[in-house]
């Protein structure tokens, strides 16, 4: 099964890290007010950045490191994988 590590960008423009093996089911979730806590008074979000991980062991361990990174590195991260270093 595939997992995915993401970050959401938040309608206050906070950056909101999770994982899931359901991308699309989980965005809605979020949106609709039955995602994270953190979310829930944040809505609308939006999907900035995505990556696909083995299994969840992998998109745990990468959650975490995102979620150590600055805002700035967060932010560079997103660019990056846009193609926009």
């Amino acid at each position: 099964m595939t997992w995915f590590c993401y970050m959401l960008r938040c309608a206050d423009d906070t950056l909101y890290c999770g994982i899931t093996n359901d991308l699309e089911k989980r965005l809605a979730a979020h949106n609709g007010g039955t995602g994270a806590k953190y979310t829930r008074i944040r809505t609308p979000v939006e999907l900035v950045f995505s990556e696909t991980c083995d299994d969840r062991s992998v998109a745990s361990k990468r959650e975490l490191a995102i979620k150590r990174l600055t805002r700035e590195k967060k932010l560079a991260l997103i660019l990056a994988s846009l193609g926009e270093s």
